[in-house]
């Protein structure tokens, strides 16, 4: 059966654009880089294009996407089949050199984004844009969808102070676009000025996760195996600024969560008038990597019941307080420096994207209360980034 949407990268073999032809091409690309059919996009643009891609590029965890955690970085390497190299983006550098650059005339992009402000792969792709207009070289990104879909935005939106290389722009947690309409968005907005074209999807449209695409899920990265983790990820991925396992080191990282001091049925008592679309059903797990490994953990699986109503970022703010509520003197730590080549300030300040956020959830105030004070800044967000829609 074939898929309902059609990624760009499906687009770009059905209409070749002429401009590519006679060009040297570069590919910024990972495993989830495929076609319906399974094939790697280096692969399809080496058929389309044959002799012209001179160059691969990778985001962080690797062109395999064989690294498995942050600040893990992956090497430069040789494609055995191509004979090109393969630049790491993730490696003593997370810019693009001129030199990387000087081999080809234009960047052909096909990332798998998560929709999430805190996943490097966007601010990957805005380094590219900058070396790219710097060079006078084009970039075309071939889009993907947003696999917790285009209907729904949330969180404060980060404040230029926390900007690091896990929100370098001052966007909510979950912004709501592909990466083709943000790259456009990060273009404009902020003054990169790059020669930047976007191979749109066919047949997506806002209101779908990736579940109704009917594309198969690759996974863009290792702690993201499934929809369902990254549909969970806008708002458990908060945990990696403190000591509680955001679930790395077990099957479903992120869908779960926990520590061994963690009273499981005190949290779930208080959580349960509190969060909509999800059930929290108590879990024991033993991470094999990571914190906490090898020690059980008591924590609990995150099932969104209703995608619709679910609002990851808040739900997980709502059981961080908790946490901190009952745990607060008693086993409950933020993550101490380093995270993200950032070696001062504080992990979970650059995960939130404001250090007065944390200091209100640490204060307990009332997060319907606190959710309040982002509206504005949200909805001015919402607003502006509607200009770069390429679907409704």
């Amino acid at each position: 059966m074939k898929p309902t949407v059609m990624t760009g990268l499906d687009v770009l073999k059905q209409s070749i654009p002429q401009n590519l032809k006679g060009k040297r091409l570069g590919l910024l690309a990972n495993p989830a880089s495929v076609d319906h059919s399974f094939a790697h996009a280096s692969r399809v643009v080496n058929e389309i294009f044959p002799g012209q891609l001179t160059a691969l590029f990778s985001p962080q965890h690797g062109f395999y996407a064989q690294k498995q955690d942050n600040m893990i970085e992956s090497g430069h390497t040789l494609d055995p089949e191509l004979n090109i190299p393969v630049f790491s983006l993730y490696s003593e550098t997370r810019i693009p050199s001129r030199q990387m650059f000087d081999q080809i005339d234009i960047l052909i992009i096909d990332i798998q984004d998560v929709g999430t402000r805190v996943y490097t792969f966007i601010y990957t792709i805005s380094y590219c844009l900058e070396t790219a207009a710097a060079m006078g070289k084009q970039v075309v990104i071939l889009d993907r969808p947003n696999p917790v879909g285009g209907h729904r935005i949330e969180g404060n939106v980060l404040e230029p102070d926390y900007a690091s290389f896990v929100g370098r722009f001052p966007i909510p947690m979950r912004h709501g676009m592909t990466a083709g309409e943000i790259s456009l968005f990060f273009n404009r907005e902020f003054n990169i000025g790059c020669d930047l074209a976007v191979i749109p999807l066919k047949g997506w449209n806002r209101q779908m996760t990736f579940l109704d695409t009917g594309l198969v899920f690759v996974p863009p990265s290792p702690n993201l195996p499934t929809p369902a983790s990254c549909m969970v990820y806008p708002g458990q991925v908060i945990f990696e600024g403190t000591n509680v396992s955001e679930g790395r080191g077990t099957t479903v990282p992120f869908e779960q969560f926990g520590a061994p001091f963690l009273d499981s049925a005190a949290i779930a008592t208080e959580a349960a008038g509190l969060l909509n679309g999800v059930h929290l059903r108590p879990v024991v797990f033993e991470p094999t990597s990571g914190k906490w490994h090898d020690q059980a953990c008591h924590g609990f699986h995150i099932h969104v019941t209703d995608p619709d109503r679910y609002e990851p970022y808040f739900a997980s703010l709502v059981l961080l307080q908790l946490i901190m509520k009952h745990h607060g003197e008693d086993g409950f730590e933020f993550k101490p420096p380093p995270y993200e080549y950032e070696f001062k300030r504080m992990p979970i300040d650059l995960i939130l994207g404001s250090r007065d956020l944390r200091q209100k959830i640490e204060s307990f105030e009332d997060l319907e209360l606190v959710r309040e004070t982002w509206q504005p800044e949200l909805e001015a967000f919402k607003a502006r980034s509607r200009e770069y829609y390429l679907y409704e």
